[in-house]
């Protein structure tokens, strides 16, 4: 699903039942999306999928500074020169509230 304002990619938030723009913050109720497509070089149609990936992330002890947390999903980015260390993005299991490590 793609975010009607801003035309970014949506992630679906079953909990609540809607989809949620990761860029602008606009919510759409689940089940009110389209099927999108793309078309691929050979001419041929590519559906676009956007699942959670949070299921399949590692988890470790981090706790959360908005609700206090204890478990978070994390990911190593390189946000820097390649000279410069890994940033570590954390994302909250239980209210989603992402946040940084610098190394």
């Amino acid at each position: 699903m793609f975010c009607p304002k801003c035309h970014r990619l949506m992630r679906p938030d079953k909990g609540k039942g809607v989809w949620v723009c990761t860029s602008c913050g606009t919510k759409v109720p689940l089940g009110s999306g389209k099927e999108v497509g793309r078309s691929a070089p050979s001419g041929r149609t590519v559906a676009v999928v956007e699942e959670s990936r949070t299921g399949t992330l590692p988890t470790t002890n981090e706790q959360c500074p908005k609700c206090g947390n204890d478990t978070a999903y994390w990911v190593l980015r390189q946000t820097r020169g390649a000279d410069e260390p890994e940033t570590r993005i954390f994302e909250c299991t239980k209210c989603g509230h992402k946040w940084r490590e610098y190394q």
